[in-house]
């Protein structure tokens, strides 16, 4: 229970360093502390590489699909924007510091498609809304920003979830470094 608190934790003052940072013309303090967020958690993860496959992934897909909202015209940033049809920085590290939470405290949504897709419907647009609030992201129509939103993360939620249930699957005969198993000793903790 305590790393889900962890976690969440970590996630939450991410996300605001990153909105607020953002809000205020200081992009990269958020991908500061998102940095400092991700290598903890990787510092605690049983399989670390896995993890940094997931944070990358959702990294790639976030950035993809901030980018084309930034593209279409559904939202606008203040700061932070490295090339004008791209999301900016702090919204990658928004991402990344999210993937952190999919096998922590968002691990509970794994094989629960509908929750997933309702927890991203609901969810997805009030974080945006909390950053519209906070100074973060602008709407040009807030309802239809809202609506894409929501339809968004209706399907990018559960693509998350799924995405780290795949990648924690994947080569489950990889010892970690904590497993007492682990037949070289290389990595065993004494």
């Amino acid at each position: 229970m305590t790393r889900i608190i962890t976690n969440l934790i970590a996630f939450q003052i991410g996300w605001f360093a990153c909105v607020l940072g953002g809000a205020n013309g200081l992009p990269w303090l958020g991908v500061g502390v998102v940095a400092l967020v991700a290598g903890l958690h990787l510092s605690q993860s049983r399989h670390p590489r896995r993890e940094a496959a997931l944070l990358l992934t959702i990294g790639f897909l976030g950035t993809g699909w901030d980018s084309l909202l930034v593209r279409f015209g559904f939202l606008e940033y203040p700061s932070g924007m490295l090339l004008p049809w791209l999301a900016p920085v702090w919204i990658v590290a928004i991402w990344i510091a999210f993937a952190t939470t999919l096998n922590v405290s968002l691990g509970w949504l794994k094989d629960r498609w509908f929750l997933a897709t309702a927890f991203g419907a609901l969810g997805g647009p009030l974080a945006y809304y909390a950053g519209y609030k906070l100074g973060g992201v602008q709407f040009p129509d807030v309802f239809v920003g809202m609506a894409v939103l929501a339809g968004g993360w209706s399907f990018l939620m559960p693509l998350s979830a799924w995405i780290a249930q795949k990648i924690d699957d994947v080569d489950r005969s990889e010892p970690s470094p904590t497993d007492e198993s682990n037949l070289d000793g290389e990595y065993r903790h004494v």
